[in-house]
């Protein structure tokens, strides 16, 4: 039986120009394209548009597909090149915009309770607002999950069940808490962990130059 795996991908201009918002939406094309090439499902669950109205400020993406989909998720997870004449501003020199991907895979129950008590978490169901989004969601379809140790506290309006949001928070908040555990490690080793919307110039695990 061929098992159907679910990860959200975000992608992030991050702190960047006008550009790298640009860069979102020509860089979600090229992963757009790359997921059906694979035969794998993916949704656009949430575009936040820039001012130029040409670029996006992050988009919340669905994939679905076998156990091979984590292999592409990991492939497009990390800082992504775009490179191009700004068309913004066309004597500007610079040429190189980034674009941050974070995945976030989704936990089933069992997985969820080896890491995460379920007496520590509280659960607030709400009705969606807000622009932003694909879809409105016209019953209290919303959730905000709060982790009652640590104060941590997530929401999840984008999906259109309240399943699905119970879901993408539960990931989110995993993610957060793994990410607090290491800024926290890297502190004691006098590192500096660096959050999403610090985007990673080096090393990029994708470079796009576009055409012409």
């Amino acid at each position: 039986m061929n098992v159907q795996r679910q990860y959200w991908l975000q992608l992030s201009a991050g702190q960047g120009p006008a550009e790298c918002a640009w860069a979102v939406v020509e860089i979600l094309r090229r992963l757009s394209e790359d997921a059906e090439a694979s035969g794998i499902a993916m949704e656009i669950l949430e575009c936040v548009p820039d001012e130029t109205g040409r670029g996006a400020k992050t988009a919340l993406l669905r994939l679905e597909g076998d156990p091979d989909t984590e292999a592409f998720v990991q492939s497009w997870s990390g800082t992504v090149q775009w490179i191009a004449r700004s068309p913004f501003r066309p004597q500007h020199k610079r040429k190189n915009w980034f674009v941050a991907i974070e995945a976030i895979a989704a936990q089933d129950d069992a997985q969820e309770s080896l890491t995460i008590d379920s007496k520590s978490l509280r659960w607030e169901v709400m009705r969606a607002s807000g622009p932003g989004g694909q879809h409105v969601n016209r019953t209290e379809s919303a959730v905000r999950l709060t982790h009652l140790p640590t104060g941590l506290q997530v929401t999840a309006s984008e999906e259109r069940s309240q399943h699905r949001n119970r879901r993408l928070a539960l990931a989110r908040l995993s993610h957060r808490l793994r990410a607090e555990q290491e800024r926290k490690a890297a502190e004691q080793d006098k590192l500096r962990w660096k959050s999403a919307h610090a985007l990673v110039r080096g090393n990029p695990v994708r470079t796009f130059r576009a055409p012409g």
